[in-house]
């Protein structure tokens, strides 16, 4: 008698991290794992682990071991590439030093300019990066920007109603007033776009050349309190919710 094809679901999630397979087992029973869009309840549910999208809370399950992502909060200075022909600090001087694991694939998904601060996503999951940097999914992006103060009451509209650039019309999706003092302001802005230095051109467009810049999260992934030039890997929730966020 030949073996059934696939593997126990219960088994692939325990071997994917989401929780031991007795309570894999819950899980099921619960409700609360899809497989392929559709809710599994059974616990004699056989998967292919190379094919099967799985979600568990509605939050999609990694089950490739070689895929890697990761969260560099990328030093000023530093230039958004692997590898720089002349000599100049770049991203990949960054990734892959602090353990033995492969990363020799992983690329940096979209740029940060080199005066900016902040998080910068790394992975080789190339079908992710291509969504995560295409407009048409409009992941949202949160910068802090030190600008002189006083700020304008109304800017914030002015930024939300759309400033012309030289490329075309720009439109945040979120702006506030973080805090001011000493004669400087910090300023949220929060967009979807991806063009060239657009937040440093959008502020001095509208009289607010920048002094610094971090971006602070892509989607719902946050910087928190890494310290600058620290890579850590993503956690399975932040993985989920890029996933989330561009449709996969």
């Amino acid at each position: 008698m030949s073996e059934p094809e696939g593997v126990r679901l219960q088994k692939v999630l325990s071997k994917a991290g989401v929780a031991s397979r007795r309570a894999s087992e819950e899980l099921i029973v619960q409700g609360r794992v899809s497989v392929d869009g559709k809710v599994v309840t059974e616990l004699g549910r056989r998967v292919d682990p190379d094919t099967a999208v799985i979600h568990v809370d509605g939050v999609r399950i990694v089950l490739d071991e070689d895929l890697i992502y990761l969260a560099l909060n990328k030093p000023k200075g530093v230039h958004s590439t692997m590898t720089d022909d002349r000599g100049r600090p770049c991203v990949g001087d960054y990734v892959g030093k602090d353990d033995a694991t492969d990363r020799a694939k992983v690329f940096h998904i979209g740029r940060l300019d080199a005066d900016t601060e902040g998080l910068l996503l790394l992975t080789n999951d190339g079908d992710l990066a291509h969504r995560l940097m295409h407009p048409s999914f409009e992941v949202p992006k949160t910068y802090l920007a030190e600008v002189a103060a006083p700020v304008a009451r109304d800017l914030g509209r002015r930024l939300r109603d759309g400033v012309m650039l030289e490329d075309g019309m720009v439109k945040v999706d979120a702006f506030r007033v973080v805090d001011t003092s000493g004669g400087k302001a910090m300023l949220e802005v929060v967009l979807h776009e991806g063009r060239k230095h657009v937040v440093r051109r959008l502020l001095a467009e509208v009289g607010y050349p920048v002094r610094k810049l971090v971006r602070t999260k892509v989607g719902d992934v946050r910087l928190g309190s890494q310290k600058p030039g620290a890579v850590r890997p993503l956690n399975r929730a932040e993985v989920g919710s890029l996933f989330r966020d561009v449709g996969l």
